[in-house]
């Protein structure tokens, strides 16, 4: 995901965190993650990829704590961060856990297990000998397709409009796949409320949006 400026403070002891079952020990060799072990039940299960601060993943636990919610977030700090505040703020449906998102779906995440997959602003390596690096990829988005349940889906949000249109492509490219239109899915209606939003809202920068539901 992109890089994130700045520091952030970390106000509870991680290993609290850790205790709390709030931060979570990455161990790919492990193999798939008992979901419901992790959360303490059997509720639905939404994954954001990169939530940095935690501005959509924390505010849409906070309003919906019938839904269990999955930060995976590549820098430590951030993910610690994240957890920190959903300890504060006392949201048990919270979970963060540092990784590589690609490496997290294919080694982590059981079949049929994610009713939603939340990619906000991930960094579009916009130079062509960095493409490689990108997130969205055909592999990738048969994990995603794999994890998610029947009828689960992806949502995308970009202000890179040769992003864009490559994650349009590799949407539609992919089996099981089916686009829908972002505002048709269901709690997601507009955009979202992540930092990256509100700072390129501010910044005048247009945003571009696309979903998917698995139809098998």
């Amino acid at each position: 995901m992109r890089s994130r400026p700045g520091k952030v403070r970390v106000k509870t002891d991680p290993e609290v965190l850790r205790s709390a079952g709030l931060l979570l020990e990455y161990h790919p060799q492990l193999g798939p993650l008992r979901i419901e072990a992790v959360f303490g039940n059997e509720a639905p299960v939404e994954v954001e990829v990169g939530p940095g601060k935690g501005g959509f993943l924390l505010g849409r636990a906070s309003a919906c704590p019938e839904i269990n919610f999955l930060g995976i977030e590549w820098v430590h700090a951030y993910a610690a961060y994240l957890a920190d505040r959903a300890y504060r703020a006392n949201l048990p449906n919270v979970r963060a856990v540092c990784g590589d998102a690609a490496d997290f779906f294919q080694t982590s995440l059981p079949d049929d297990s994610v009713s939603r997959v939340h990619i906000y602003f991930p960094d579009p390596w916009p130079k062509r000998k960095h493409c490689r690096r990108r997130l969205i990829t055909p592999s990738f988005l048969c994990e995603v397709r794999r994890a998610l349940c029947p009828g689960g889906w992806l949502g995308i949000i970009t202000d890179d409009a040769d992003y864009f249109e490559h994650a349009r492509h590799v949407v539609s490219a992919t089996e099981g796949l089916d686009d829908i239109p972002f505002d048709a899915c269901p709690g997601a209606e507009g955009l979202v409320g992540s930092n990256f939003e509100k700072k390129y809202s501010r910044a005048g920068r247009a945003f571009h949006t696309l979903a998917a539901t698995r139809s098998r």
